[in-house]
Parts: C-alpha cells; sequence; structure tokens
C-alpha cells in the first residue's frame, strides 16, 4: 500500500469548499479529533472556508460545537449534542435557538438505518421506528411504505450520505490501518461510509498486527499526539475537565476569543 501519512495542513485542506457532510469519529467526551476541528476552525479564519458544512454524528460534542461557533455550520444531525456532565454545548444551543442552523430531527435508530442503507446500497431501509410519534411530520423526507409480503406499514429511512469522516485514533501505520480501542462508537461505520477517511493518531507504528479501521478505506494519516485533548483518549490520557470548564463559561462571551486564540496557538495552527 502506498504511504498514507500527511500533514494536518494537508488533510485540513481535503474538506471541500463548501457544503461537505462531516462526521467526527469519538463517543460523547471521548476519543474526539478536536485539535483536526481546530485547523479546520483556522484555516475558516484564514480563508473563509470550508463553509455551509453539515455535522453527521451519534453523539456532537465540543469538536462540532467549535465550528457551529465560529459559523461554518449550516445543518446539524444528531440525536446527541452536548458535553455530558459540563452541560449543554453553548454555541449549538444558541444557534439553535436563534434558527441560525438547521437541525435535521434524528434519533438512534433512524441514523443508523439511514448509515446502514447507504452502506448497504440502497436508497433506504424499513423499520418500525418512529411508529406512533410525531417525528414523521418533522421530516417530510421519511416515508411511510407498505411491507410487499405482509402488508404492515413501515417507516422508509433514508440513505445518509457522508463525504468525509475524521477519526482519531490510539494507533495508525502508514498504511492507514488504525486501532481505536474498545469504545468504537460507530467509527469502524463511519470508515466505511464516508467517501474520504481521514485518521489522526496519538502515534504511529511501523505495522499495526490488529486494526478496526482499515487502510485500504483510509485516505490520509496524520501523526497527531494529545489531538483529542480536552477530551480523553482512553487508556492514554483522561478529559481535562478545566479546560471544558473554561470552554463553558467562555463561549458566547467577550473572552471566548481569546480563549480559542489561545487553543489555536497550543498546536501552532494561528500560524498555519
Amino acid at each position: 500500500m502506498a504511504d498514507k501519512i500527511q500533514t494536518l495542513s494537508h488533510a485540513v485542506n481535503l474538506i471541500p469548499e463548501k457544503g461537505c457532510t462531516i462526521a467526527f469519529g469519538g463517543m460523547t467526551l471521548y476519543r474526539r479529533p478536536i485539535t483536526f476541528a481546530l485547523a479546520l476552525l483556522a484555516r475558516y479564519q484564514r480563508e473563509r472556508l470550508p463553509k455551509e458544512l453539515t455535522l453527521l454524528s451519534f453523539t456532537a460534542s465540543i469538536e462540532s460545537d467549535l465550528l457551529v461557533g465560529a459559523g461554518m455550520v449550516s445543518k446539524v444531525r444528531s440525536c446527541y449534542f452536548g458535553l455530558e456532565s459540563f452541560g449543554l454545548a453553548p454555541n449549538f444551543t444558541s444557534a439553535a435557538g436563534s434558527g441560525a442552523i438547521e437541525i435535521i430531527e434524528e434519533t438512534e435508530a433512524s441514523l443508523a438505518n439511514g448509515i446502514r442503507a447507504a452502506m448497504s446500497g440502497v436508497g433506504f431501509l424499513p423499520s418500525t421506528a418512529w411508529q406512533g410519534t410525531d417525528l414523521p411530520q418533522l421530516r417530510p423526507d421519511v416515508k411511510e411504505i407498505v411491507d410487499p409480503y405482509s402488508g404492515d406499514k413501515l417507516i422508509a429511512f433514508p440513505a445518509i450520505h457522508c463525504d468525509v469522516a475524521v477519526i482519531h485514533a490510539l494507533e495508525a501505520d502508514p498504511d492507514g490501518n488504525a486501532r481505536i480501542g474498545g469504545n468504537k462508537g460507530i467509527d469502524e461505520e463511519l470508515a466505511l461510509l464516508a467517501d474520504t477517511v481521514i485518521v489522526t493518531a496519538e502515534k504511529i507504528s511501523p505495522k499495526l498486527e490488529k486494526a478496526e479501521v482499515l487502510g485500504p478505506v483510509v485516505d490520509a494519516v496524520v501523526n497527531l499526539p494529545n489531538g483529542a485533548w480536552p477530551s480523553s483518549c482512553h487508556p492514554l490520557y483522561p478529559l481535562d475537565g478545566l479546560a471544558i470548564l473554561e470552554y463553558t463559561e467562555k463561549a458566547g462571551g467577550e473572552e471566548y476569543g481569546d480563549l480559542i486564540t489561545s487553543w489555536l496557538q497550543k498546536w501552532d495552527l494561528d500560524k498555519s
């Protein structure tokens, strides 16, 4: 296989300039590709690109909230957007309340079926989910169909397309194989779903004997130690609760810009 090691700046430039559907790996405040999100934000500050992103995630967190706060996001499709015990995701909460972003109503079932449909190469998957609820009224693209065999009514969840998935790994090799640990979230599925897959890794090893994300589907690998900070990357480091608290306290206020600048400077992203 070809060597897929790339710089962070090169990987960030793989994101289309407008209208990209991007999925971030990890789960809640664990193994989130936050440094990549910061680098994407830095690119936006320089170029005003990429823009009009659609965020796709089972659980969106601080990596996504950063981009919402920068005005880079037009749509969100997730069944949870928050910071666990640290409360609401402040930028998302503000943007959702003001109508600055479009929220595509999702649940675990609609996301799972939409992703499975796309991975299966079909336009939809039928399910009994959402029946008896008002959710179909919020999603006119979700149709009711009749099972041709039983005659039962089912909900047809449309396939979900993803342009780019960014996954933070414990370890990766130059071929793109990546080890993500026991808390996988839906990272394995995202790697198969997305047109372009970017792996940021705590370390690069010559060759992995075991991997959850396999090299043939990966387009770029970035060596990025501490790339999940301030979320956790078990068993390598815990989350930085003080940094997350500072983020929630300053988001939306006069000191927020200085906080983001300090985070960019931590990785020299203000100079890239």
